[in-house]
């Protein structure tokens, strides 16, 4: 989908100081994503993410007035979705760039670097952490369901399965397996997608990286911080997440088990979630490896 071309008018209007072919465009799982100077407009994918804007405005709006030492996206406005387009959310942009897993990890690198950015990490995860106890917080953001596993495990029986290959079947039950006696935790917001490319960094005068922000709150919950561990570990590896869990003092045994059964269910994350949306090409992604 030619996302430019389909709402040159829409984004023409919100966006009026930037020229088209200085706009970039995102592809994320629920949203597509405009990307100008100065603002950001997110259009959704599917009428279930479309239904969503205003949940995420509202959220996004409470954590931009928490001092967490790292910028998020501001909601700056909305549009109902309509005859003219499918909805959509005006954002600020946040300064900066994900680093991949080259510049932070493996030979070249050097450790003032991976010290750097480790450190950082977990300030962060430690801020939300924090912000989980705040009331206003807890009122905002949703919690997470004592029975979430559980359910999501049927969920992935009920609609994943039938989509799947023998042996897809097969991993995917040895993953949902993993989740059984997982302990529910809501003391800690937990970002749900924390990438790498969803953390956006700068570079200090040092020369070293600098978080900038952190942006894609769609995923936001009330829940346990070993689910922004995995991602961490599954964009930087199990090592550099070990370095952020010494770090933020989570390097207790049980918290291995946590992060790798939760880690152990991303791509059926993904490919519930758009099953549910209606959304084909991301849940061709998610299933790729169960067909």
């Amino acid at each position: 989908m030619d996302v430019l071309a389909a709402h040159r008018c829409l984004l023409g209007r919100l966006l009026p100081a930037d020229e088209p072919g200085d706009l970039v465009v995102h592809e994320g799982q629920f949203y597509r994503v405009v990307v100008g100077a100065e603002r950001v407009v997110c259009l959704p994918r599917s009428d279930a993410a479309a239904a969503r804007l205003p949940e995420r405005a509202a959220v996004l709006r409470t954590l931009a007035g928490l001092d967490l030492g790292f910028r998020t996206p501001v909601p700056l406005l909305a549009g109902e979705p309509g005859p003219d387009g499918p909805g959509f959310l005006v954002l600020s942009r946040v300064p900066g760039a994900p680093l991949d897993a080259a510049a932070v990890v493996g030979p070249g690198v050097a450790e003032a670097v991976a010290d750097a950015v480790a450190k950082q990490y977990a300030t962060l995860l430690t801020g939300l952490a924090v912000a989980g106890a705040d009331a206003a917080v807890r009122a905002a953001v949703p919690a997470a369901d004592e029975d979430r596993w559980r359910r999501f495990a049927e969920r992935v029986r009920a609609e994943l399965y039938g989509l799947m290959s023998e042996a897809g079947r097969r991993r995917a039950e040895r993953e949902l397996a993993a989740l059984d006696g997982l302990p529910h935790r809501a003391d800690a917001v937990v970002h749900g997608d924390l990438g790498a490319e969803n953390v956006l960094w700068t570079r200090a005068d040092d020369g070293l990286p600098r978080l900038g922000g952190v942006v894609d709150w769609d995923e936001v919950v009330i829940g346990d911080p070993a689910e922004d561990l995995a991602a961490i570990a599954a964009s930087y590896g199990p090592e550099f997440a070990g370095r952020v869990r010494a770090y933020g003092g989570w390097k207790r045994p049980e918290w291995d088990a946590r992060i790798d059964a939760i880690r152990g269910t991303f791509a059926l994350q993904q490919a519930l979630a758009a099953h549910q949306d209606g959304d084909a090409e991301e849940l061709a992604d998610g299933l790729a490896g169960y067909r």
